[in-house]
């Protein structure tokens, strides 16, 4: 038979929040692809498996990538597993699946903890949809052009950071979103010391200027809860109707094509083809 790529979600910590599924899957495969072999080797003791344990993690390289898929094509099984939560969400795991997909082999993903559901189902901010940031840049033009667009998202937005940089992200989001934008602060989730900390983005970024924000974090933002004005296409809709008019179209055709191909509204894209 076909062996298989499992995806597995390990716990954000509690290791009740192991599934059962999750626990057999760890039980059954061959090999099992750890980003931290030290912190798995302790999960799968507890849960008296013994697969081949294998480095992978982020700068592991596409060597261990065709090692791993090698495995696959001798015909046994592999899972991998994260330090806490679900593998590829801001963890290593992409590439391997998409590398076990070109090949054939089939992926399955073992559903379980993500840091992400968890802290935004706990938070108090809307979920309906929202928008996932992972990590910030720690400099450069990335950051800033990341968290503007998180300053103006209609939606939640949900980040990871690491606790000493905390309040340098908090100080940055209170000078873009305004200080008076709420937010929650996950801390060390399903942990013995979780914490939920809710405020403005100025009592946040004051409260942690003066404590120090420990184990893993990550952030909820509220949204402005107002969608942002469309942009402006005018130039570009001109040009294209010019070309069109000047091919031949006539100005309701031209007024179509514009409106089918820059998401404009028909009577809009006829009045902008009308004033050529």
């Amino acid at each position: 038979m076909t062996a298989t790529l499992y995806i597995v979600a390990t716990p954000l910590g509690n290791l009740a929040d192991l599934s059962s599924r999750a626990a057999d899957c760890l039980r059954r495969v061959a090999v099992v692809a750890a980003e931290d072999t030290r912190r798995t080797r302790g999960l799968l003791a507890h849960l008296g498996a013994r697969p081949q344990l294998l480095s992978f993690h982020a700068h592991s390289g596409p060597r261990r990538t065709e090692g791993l898929i090698e495995i696959l094509r001798s015909g046994r099984d592999v899972a991998l597993v994260t330090d806490a939560g679900t593998p590829g969400v801001s963890d290593p795991g992409p590439e391997l699946v998409a590398a076990a997909r070109e090949q054939g082999f089939p992926v399955v993903p073992v559903p379980g903890p993500s840091a992400v559901t968890t802290a935004i189902s706990a938070s108090g901010l809307p979920a309906d949809r929202y928008l996932f940031l992972g990590f910030m840049p720690r400099k450069g033009a990335e950051r800033a052009r990341l968290l503007a667009r998180a300053a103006a998202e209609e939606w939640s937005v949900v980040f990871f950071e690491a606790p000493g940089r905390l309040g340098a992200l908090l100080e940055d989001l209170r000078a873009l979103a305004g200080p008076e934008r709420r937010a929650v602060v996950a801390r060390e989730l399903t942990k013995v010391h979780e914490e939920f900390r809710s405020g403005t983005l100025a009592e946040l970024a004051d409260y942690y200027s003066r404590e120090e924000a420990r184990g893993e974090v990550t952030l909820v933002l509220a949204g402005t809860g107002e969608a942002p004005p469309p942009p402006d296409r005018s130039d570009e809709a001109r040009a294209l109707a010019t070309r069109l008019l000047g091919e031949g179209a006539s100005r309701r055709e031209a007024a179509r094509q514009v409106a089918a191909e820059l998401g404009m509204a028909r009577n809009e894209a006829y009045r902008l083809v009308t004033e050529l």
